[in-house]
């Protein structure tokens, strides 16, 4: 009967992954770029917004639009009620096992520059190390450059394999009794790679390392949780989820949260305030300062909520049927070269690419001209392009309204880019 009951859950969630279902709640969709139909592969920068998302948005200004936390009318509390709804829903997504871990910043940036502002200058000091990977996001990059240079401590930096995967041998070398923090993304931005950080968690908390696992790319594309993750910290943000913009997550370890300082001074951070002192929130309020982003709050369980009813597993297998129907089309194309692992399964739906003597900004021009968006240039990770010799690339990525259809369009216009470029498409 278990057997039976699994197989009838997942021939559920196959039928409610819709495609052409989940394209019409997309209204930019149906936007026509250059006279031809959109073609949006550019998910990895931001996602596009259903309209489960945008009503959301539009309902609590018509409807709700108040202050939160601080006013006893109707409106203040009914505000209050879905901001803070939208915290449960949040933990519940990412399997948080409290709600009061769940800190809302402006984004995935803010969140790490939280962590390294607060419980870095208190626990980082000369002669640490700090250890990264090579294919970060300089998000994840310079606010541990900038602590370093302060603090005296040390970044090292876990190398790429030639597959495009973290070299596992080069982490067990670097994380030791000096490592005090392991900063690393969850999928790359660039290569696609799914980082094992469950693993770089063992080895960090064997030497009383924390972990802060950088989320933004990971997130929005495979079910989380934080506690199969073993993350002493989260980081991610909306805008890539279907959500609105303005709106990140900082998870951490309540016994971390409540130890760390504020990040920024002012209204609802506290609990009292005298002339000379104040007494500080308790979690999650200590950390937000200051009337946050509402609106975008309440719209971000919104998206959560849309993610859940398709299932976190079939987002999953949708993006693996489309980055693996890619690369096999990228196969025909003997000019391209592609970076990061060729199985798709050891990858997300995110395929950066080079033609031989195109450039990437020439290339994002032209597929444009044809409606394909796709993005072009170092994508914040300009070390990791000086390891790769180049000086930037094409990217494509795909989420949940993306069709086979639409890569075949895709290559389409990458053929008529190669002949507009003086190249011949060979297949």
């Amino acid at each position: 009967m278990e057997i039976f009951g699994l197989v009838y859950q997942q021939v559920i969630e196959k039928a409610m992954f819709d495609v052409a279902k989940i394209r019409a709640d997309f209204p930019i969709l149906q936007r026509q770029i250059n006279g031809k139909q959109l073609v949006y592969l550019d998910n990895a920068a931001t996602s596009q917004k259903p309209v489960q998302v945008i009503r959301a948005l539009t309902n609590y200004y018509e409807n709700t639009n108040a202050n939160i936390h601080r006013g006893i009318h109707t409106l203040s509390e009914e505000a209050t009620i879905a901001y803070e709804g939208a915290r449960e829903t949040i933990a519940r997504f990412i399997d948080a096992p409290e709600t009061k871990s769940v800190i809302f910043t402006r984004n995935t940036t803010e969140a790490i520059n939280l962590v390294m502002q607060t419980w870095g200058r208190q626990n980082i000091h000369e002669g640490d190390e700090i250890v990264l990977s090579a294919m970060e996001h300089h998000s994840n990059l310079v606010p541990w450059q900038m602590l370093a240079k302060d603090t005296g401590a040390k970044l090292v930096f876990m190398e790429v394999t030639a597959t495009g995967e973290l070299d596992m041998e080069s982490a067990k070398n670097l994380i030791g009794p000096k490592t005090k923090l392991v900063s690393v993304t969850m999928m790359s931005n660039v290569l696609g790679t799914i980082v094992p950080v469950a693993e770089l968690a063992d080895l960090a908390h064997a030497h009383g390392a924390l972990i802060l696992v950088d989320g933004a790319q990971g997130v929005p594309h495979l079910p989380v949780s934080v506690q199969q993750l073993k993350c002493d910290f989260l980081v991610f943000s909306f805008h890539k989820m279907l959500g609105p913009t303005g709106v990140g997550v900082l998870w951490g370890r309540t016994e971390l949260l409540q130890k760390m300082p504020p990040f920024m001074g002012g209204g609802d951070m506290i609990a009292a305030v005298w002339r000379e002192k104040s007494r500080y929130n308790e979690l999650p309020w200590k950390f937000e300062a200051g009337t946050p982003s509402i609106a975008d709050v309440i719209a971000s369980a919104a998206a959560i909520d849309y993610l859940q009813a398709l299932g976190m597993s079939q987002v999953r297998e949708h993006e693996i049927d489309l980055t693996s129907y890619a690369l096999d089309r990228f196969a025909a194309f003997k000019h391209a070269t592609i970076y990061g692992p060729l199985d798709s399964s050891k990858r997300g739906g995110v395929i950066s690419f080079n033609l031989d003597g195109v450039h990437p900004h020439d290339l994002g021009h032209l597929l444009n001209d044809s409606g394909v968006a796709v993005r072009a240039g170092h994508h914040c990770c300009q070390p990791l392009m000086r390891d790769l010799d180049v000086s930037g690339t094409a990217r494509v990525s795909f989420y949940i309204y993306n069709t086979k259809q639409e890569i075949d369009l895709f290559f389409q216009a990458l053929e008529e880019a190669e002949k507009v470029m003086g190249n011949v498409a060979l297949r």
